[in-house]
């Protein structure tokens, strides 16, 4: 007890390691991961009061209060929903003991603290998350001039239709095809999976 008292005091309980995947299974996060929806673990960091697991669809957190606790919160933050901006990775100075790479998901604020002998392995993770937010901001872009664009079509065609035509039956033929058309560039542009991103850029 007195072990883990001091570390609270002295901050060590809150520097985590890097997970390798053959101990994924035995943590607590990968109870959360739905392996079910092929859900599959890329990289895991576990301090004595957090576990941080990102897989191919999300970031699961679950939150420790301290490492003298077993209460925690599980949250999870899917990637499509919640967009990963501010990311940055700060060194370990001569006297430091760890590294901490920083990152924003939506409206929260990660600063996670890993011993620094993994630096390694988070200059990966680093590389998989600026990909994720790069790739996210072009996708919403691209959705966004599919939109415009469709605007512009429709209201070429209103302006040209012939006016003793079937207004609704124009009406109905246009809305499914702008219907179609949006599903279409929805699915390509709102990744939902990363999992070639994590494939791409972790080697751990």
């Amino acid at each position: 007890m007195f072990g883990k008292l001091a570390a609270d005091v002295l901050g060590l309980s809150d520097v985590g390691v890097v997970v390798k995947p053959k101990d994924y299974d035995k943590v607590d996060a990968d109870d959360y991961v739905m392996h079910e929806d092929n859900e599959k673990i890329y990289f895991l960091i576990k301090s004595k009061s957090d576990e941080y697991c990102f897989t191919n669809l999300a970031l699961i957190h679950l939150d420790g209060k301290s490492a003298t606790s077993k209460k925690r919160t599980l949250r999870r933050f899917s990637y499509h929903t919640h967009k990963i901006t501010n990311v940055s990775l700060e060194t370990a100075g001569t006297v430091d003991l760890d590294v901490e790479i920083k990152f924003t998901m939506g409206a929260e604020h990660f600063s996670i603290d890993v011993n620094k002998k993994h630096l390694g392995e988070l200059k990966d993770l680093y590389k998989a998350l600026i990909k994720i937010s790069s790739l996210t901001h072009d996708n919403e872009i691209a959705l966004q001039h599919a939109r415009e664009s469709l605007g512009v079509a429709q209201s070429t065609i209103s302006s040209v239709a012939n006016l003793q035509a079937d207004v609704a039956a124009q009406f109905r033929t246009l809305n499914q095809y702008a219907f179609d058309w949006l599903t279409e560039a929805h699915e390509k542009y709102v990744v939902k999976d990363f999992g070639k991103v994590f494939e791409t850029y972790i080697h751990n």
